[in-house]
């Protein structure tokens, strides 16, 4: 049986969670069409007849402004020294720019402390790319680094994953270690997935200004046989967010709290009560003990030893 360690990397919103969730078959990562709504490293893990994944999802790295951010790029670049295997993902309908070649900067870096057993660059998003501008794209990658291999694929449609999940456990070799059972997928708990459910109702229900200044605490988790009961309290910077947020006569608000609750339910497979607030704090994403009660601390999540 084969068990390997494998990060996947890439600047903001090039579709990383979305490939973590396709490998793994089940929704470890919230997702969204906003920059920056993975916060900190996320592992699922991922199980096929060759063996086991296991998978870090990692903020995409850009340039910091905030605490809050400075931490997401430390944690995302801390985990390629756990790495065995790396995929660089890239947003094929984009020309290769600056935060692209930041990134591969930081792997080719990485790389110089630690040998890699594979670093693939993904082409993502080709499902919605004309295949003649792929081979400009392919051959101005190639001159950056010297890949295992570079596979355009779609994480949203799946085309050409078994492909590169094949290649993957090519490069690993036999392992005699033990893996983990065949019904766990992460090792996030609930509450701190319970936080995520809701962000991701935010970012689905508000506008474009919002995701950088709302951030979710879990301020009690209580669970029981027949019911877990959830307050949590969603934080933003000023007053006309929370109106936001809130929205005409509460509604906004009950629809991000329906829909979270309706998807901890499916997730959690157990009846939950879900109470919500909105709070304001100025700089909260500069406010170290917010941004632990958050779950951004500077360690994120490991793929063990």
């Amino acid at each position: 049986m084969k068990i390997g360690k494998l990060v996947i990397v890439g600047r903001p919103n090039v579709g990383k969670s979305t490939l973590l969730n396709a490998m793994v078959g089940e929704k470890v990562a919230i997702v969204s069409n906003k920059p920056q709504t993975t916060r900190s490293a996320i592992l699922g893990v991922a199980h096929y007849p060759e063996g086991q994944l296991m998978i870090l999802d990692t903020p995409g790295l850009h340039v910091p402004h905030h605490r809050m951010n400075a931490q997401m790029v430390h944690a995302a670049i801390g985990t390629l020294s756990q790495a065995e295997v790396v995929y660089v993902v890239v947003d094929s309908q984009v020309s290769p720019g600056a935060g692209d070649r930041f990134v591969v900067q930081e792997v080719s870096r990485a790389q110089k402390e630690k040998t890699y057993l594979g670093v693939f660059l993904l082409l993502n998003k080709a499902d919605a790319v004309a295949k003649p501008r792929l081979l400009p794209l392919i051959q101005e990658y190639q001159s950056w680094f010297s890949w295992t291999a570079i596979v355009p694929l779609s994480a949203k449609t799946g085309l050409q994953l078994p492909h590169i999940i094949q290649l993957t456990f090519g490069c690993l070799p036999e392992g005699t270690g033990q893996g983990v059972d065949q019904d766990v997928f992460t090792n996030q708990s609930m509450k701190s997935m319970a936080g995520e459910i809701i962000r991701e109702q935010v970012l689905q229900r508000t506008r474009a200004e919002l995701p950088y200044a709302i951030g979710v605490s879990i301020e009690q988790f209580l669970e029981t046989p027949a019911l877990t009961e959830i307050h949590a309290v969603i934080w933003v910077e000023k007053s006309s967010q929370k109106g936001i947020i809130i929205g005409k006569g509460g509604l906004r608000l009950k629809e991000i709290g329906q829909g979270a609750r309706e998807e901890m339910e499916r997730l959690f497979h157990m009846k939950i009560f879900l109470n919500v607030w909105v709070k304001v704090q100025k700089g909260w994403r500069d406010n170290p003990q917010l941004l632990m009660d958050m779950g951004y601390g500077t360690e994120g999540a490991s793929l063990g030893s």
